[in-house]
């Protein structure tokens, strides 16, 4: 039994053993975390009372076996999944599978349980059906815009002017490569989490590649004035130059999209050992309190209707830091961040990283 003991304490699940009354007879030391509570304060009591483990009714579970229990030849439960009320107030789901151990009669002298916190699969589930949702959204405004101008010109190609037909086009060409990002970020969300992210990296010429981004957004937004500002003799920068420019244009869309005007600038400055790429806009800006949430996922700022945001900047962090830099937040008073990115630069033949 000792043994047997010492596996149960070394288990990363709750074990919970139950006699034939419904008192709880063993607690290893992860059904103590579950719970809350010392094994010496579950011991000899109800579980009902112990642990208090509901169904999607409210039901309590150990009574609602009681049927089950009389059958002999029923020798366990399933998995299925409760909650469980450790007494804060805030329930916490758990899958729960449980073996009944009879004696020759048939009727039940111990039930051991075993339950395992189901908190994480439910916030992946819960990151999963927000980012369906999220991008089911980001996609159809770009496909919208795609399907609304090649329908116009294929059905009154001949009423429009060459300017008009190669604005549309134009736009057309930019939402069509939106939307290939979009798939080829999802791609890269899956190869993160599943930490297959693959880098290749080169040397590149920043200060252009912010000029090209910027250039891309200025022919889109009329509302907003644009200005990009590198040092002369700005240093060539070691890193993958895809993802980066997806870090940039990220953080330049996000800078348009929360905001109704005014301008938004792309600055650079470089140190011995690293570059920083700042962005700054004149929109709503973050309330401090909310700022360690932002490279979190789907993170929201209270009162704005879109999701986007913390994906991309999730995202953001997630390609900063495999190319070995990072991004945060330079706090002022009027909550105006600008985003700022640091990574590697290459300048000659010496790789220099944070």
């Amino acid at each position: 039994m000792a043994d047997s003991e010492a596996y149960l304490e070394a288990l990363p699940d709750a074990v919970v053993v139950v006699d034939a009354d419904g008192r709880v007879a063993y607690a290893n030391r992860a059904a103590e975390r579950l719970s809350r509570a010392g094994r010496d304060e579950l011991a000899g009591r109800p579980l009902d009372d112990a642990m208090p483990l509901r169904d999607g009714a409210g039901n309590p579970w150990w009574a609602c076996t009681e049927k089950l229990r009389r059958l002999p030849g029923v020798r366990g439960v399933p998995a299925r999944e409760l909650t469980l009320d450790a007494g804060d107030g805030t329930p916490t789901p758990v899958d729960l599978t449980a073996t009944f151990l009879r004696d020759g009669d048939g009727r039940v002298v111990q039930a051991v349980c075993v339950l395992r916190d189901a908190s994480a699969r439910h916030r992946a589930d819960s990151q999963r059906g927000e980012l369906i949702s999220t991008l089911s959204h980001e996609l159809r405004s770009p496909l919208t815009s795609v399907k609304g101008f090649t329908s116009t010109l294929l059905h009154r190609w001949e009423r429009f002017s060459d300017d008009q037909k190669l604005e549309m086009l134009t736009t057309v060409n930019m939402d069509a490569d939106r939307v290939t990002r979009l798939i080829r970020e999802l791609l890269d969300v899956s190869r993160i989490d599943a930490g297959k992210l693959e880098l290749r990296r080169q040397e590149f010429d920043l200060p252009a590649m912010a000029a090209g981004i910027v250039g891309r957004f200025e022919i889109q937004h009329d509302r907003h004035r644009f200005e990009v500002s590198f040092p002369d003799r700005f240093p060539r920068v070691y890193a993958d130059p895809d993802k980066v420019e997806q870090v940039l244009t990220n953080l330049v869309e996000n800078a348009v999209k929360y905001s109704e005007g005014g301008t938004v600038t792309v600055t650079g400055s470089a140190t011995d050992h690293a570059v920083e790429v700042a962005v700054a806009d004149e929109g709503v800006g973050i309330p401090s309190d909310q700022l360690p949430l932002i490279f979190t996922k789907f993170y929201r700022r209270a009162g704005l209707g879109a999701l986007r945001r913390g994906r991309e900047r999730n995202r953001v962090a997630d390609h900063a830091d495999a190319d070995s830099g990072n991004c945060n937040r330079d706090g002022r008073s009027d909550d105006q961040l600008p985003d700022a990115c640091h990574g590697p630069l290459h300048s000659g033949v010496h790789k220099r990283r944070l």
